[in-house]
């Protein structure tokens, strides 16, 4: 059945890319049927553009949910309440497309990996290696706990035992540091095993410096993840990338993605019947048709009256072209208040939706791990006073990372509108770095802008950072108040909008995330912080799986330490 899922794969990314690069007569044995591989028959370079496409569509695909949770969009009333999500009573049949589609992907990285290994083609084996740290990055930060030293072996193990997400996160570090190294010594000539990493590479073309810093990134986004978990040695892992330095440029550091850096990756998108992925899963059908997602998922109310309440150019700004991040319904620039049951005030057409700064075209490229993202990760590095060695403060850091958001949404004339934006907002925490509190106990700039600032920049782009974010980050470590109700017991998790005195609309008032509305939910209900094991784990991996214990929505994975 895997096997059958790669094939499509594999011939979506072979059609997309340029002819005759990955896919020739020799490469396939004529006897057998192609529409049934199997692994002696799909080769590493065939597998590679597939593999990264499919990575592309996970982040594309996959965070609806999310998105709503972390107060960016919510279900328009055009449709019925999604009772399971909006009262978060979440079972083993919820969100199981998010563990399939990363074991998958991480089985096609496996056979590039094994094939590549074999060939002696250095380049795309270290690729594997890299790209598959996301699938397992995300499969532990969405469920703790998972196989991984014994998954991806197919029938030779089909019930693998489960490993410590702390354990995973040190062999991916391990496993970025092998995926560097091979990638620095590939040899890439005309004739040898490598000749095709230009063409096949969707990413970044055969640019080792650039696949250097991504995987950097990489492993400093999982140390910012696991920031509180004293069994990894940050001074360890970052001395490493400190140390990993280009012998070519004077023995220069590689370091991370900067400013226009995003990593993306593109086998050729083109029109509506081969469309970006976050296109044609929230604009349109390959049919040209309007996607039913389009219908359902409406700006929050909570989440868009913030943008605006802090005048963001991202949301307010209707110079050519219209709003970024959300564009205007009938009723103009408004929200739904997050499970709020239909009613004709809230039909979709009235409401606003997903904007062209977020799902840009349908031949655009599907962005991997933006220069935005990279920065704040280097902002928060800075600001917790790890020895990083990318020049420059915190605020900087953070600063960039502000424009480089702006421009990814297209704002026009990003930078100075950054600046503008930066400066109406002087002395509010929320935008200033030098941001004094509110109130009495309430947050002050430093952290809790990096992490605010952030919110503002992942809407539609990496909403699960935001989730990680909000749960990994108690709000005790930058403040002592809720300023909204004056709380002197903050929440173990993040509060946003709280440092900008911003406390929601007429419907969803209060800090945020903002809890659902659903008139199903009782006070016991709030947003999960994990998603539950599939069903088919308890199915046909009973004992692995039972061996976790009672799992609920409310079990937090390794790096939460709440």
């Amino acid at each position: 059945m895997k096997l059958n899922k790669l094939i499509y794969g594999v011939v979506f990314a072979v059609l997309l890319i340029t002819a005759g690069s990955s896919c020739r007569k020799g490469q396939f044995n004529i006897n057998k049927n192609i529409n049934q591989p199997t692994d002696s028959t799909i080769t590493y370079n065939a597998v590679t553009p597939a593999a990264m496409n499919a990575t592309g569509s996970i982040i594309a695909r996959r965070w609806g949910t999310i998105q709503n949770w972390m107060s960016y969009w919510a279900r328009s009333g055009t449709y019925a309440p999604n009772v399971t999500e909006e009262t978060y009573q979440i079972t083993t049949l919820f969100g199981n497309a998010v563990w399939d589609a990363c074991y998958d992907n991480a089985y096609d990285y496996e056979i590039v990996r094994i094939k590549a290994a074999q060939a002696g083609a250095g380049f795309y084996e270290g690729i594997a290696r890299i790209m598959k740290t996301i699938d397992f990055q995300i499969l532990v930060d969405v469920y703790g706990d998972v196989p991984y030293s014994q998954a991806l072996k197919g029938s030779g193990n089909p019930t693998p035992a489960y490993d410590k997400g702390v354990d995973i996160y040190k062999a991916l570090l391990r496993e970025i540091d092998a995926g560097i190294l091979l990638i620095r010594r590939a040899v890439v000539t005309t004739t040898n095993a490598n000749k095709d990493i230009a063409t096949e590479d969707i990413m970044f073309h055969g640019d080792r410096n650039m696949w250097v810093k991504f995987a950097n990134t990489l492993k400093l986004r999982l140390l910012i993840h696991a920031y509180a978990v004293g069994a990894i040695d940050k001074n360890v892992e970052l001395t490493i990338i400190n140390n990993t330095v280009d012998t070519a440029a004077g023995n220069t550091p590689y370091g991370y993605l900067g400013a226009g850096q995003t990593a993306s990756v593109n086998p050729g998108y083109a029109s509506v019947d081969k469309p970006n992925p976050f296109y044609n899963q929230y604009v349109a059908n390959t049919d040209g048709s309007t996607a039913a997602n389009n219908v359902y998922y409406k700006a929050n109310e909570w989440g868009i009256e913030y943008y605006k309440w802090d005048g963001d150019p991202r949301v307010t700004n209707v110079i050519t072209g219209g709003d970024r991040i959300y564009t205007p319904g009938s009723g103009g620039r408004i929200g739904v208040a997050y499970g709020l049951p239909p009613i004709t005030a809230n039909a979709a057409t009235v409401l606003a939706g997903i904007g062209p700064g977020v799902y840009k075209s349908v031949t655009a490229p599907q962005a991997i791990l933006t220069s935005s993202e990279s920065l704040f990760l280097q902002a928060e590095a800075k600001q917790r006073g790890w020895n990083i060695i990318t020049p420059g403060t915190a605020q900087q850091l953070m600063n960039a990372a502000m424009d480089e958001s702006f421009i990814y949404y297209g704002v026009p004339n990003a930078v100075a509108a950054a600046a503008a934006y930066r400066t109406a907002n002087q002395t509010y925490p929320d935008v200033d770095y030098n941001g004094v509190a509110q109130g009495t106990g309430a947050p002050v700039g430093g952290l809790f802008t990096i992490l605010s600032q952030k919110w503002f920049a992942m809407n539609g782009v990496n909403t699960l950072e935001t989730w990680t974010d909000w749960r990994r980050v108690p709000y005790t470590e930058v403040a002592t108040k809720v300023l909204y109700n004056n709380s002197n017991a903050p929440t173990t998790n993040f509060v946003y909008g709280d440092g900008g005195f911003f406390f929601g609309g007429t419907n969803s008032p209060g800090p945020g995330p903002f809890r659902s509305v659903s008139p199903q939910i009782t006070a016991a209900d709030n947003i999960p912080v994990r998603y539950l094991y599939p069903q088919s784990e308890y199915n046909y991996n009973p004992a692995n799986v039972g061996a976790q214990g009672t799992i609920t929505r409310y079990s937090r994975v390794f790096w939460d330490l709440q």
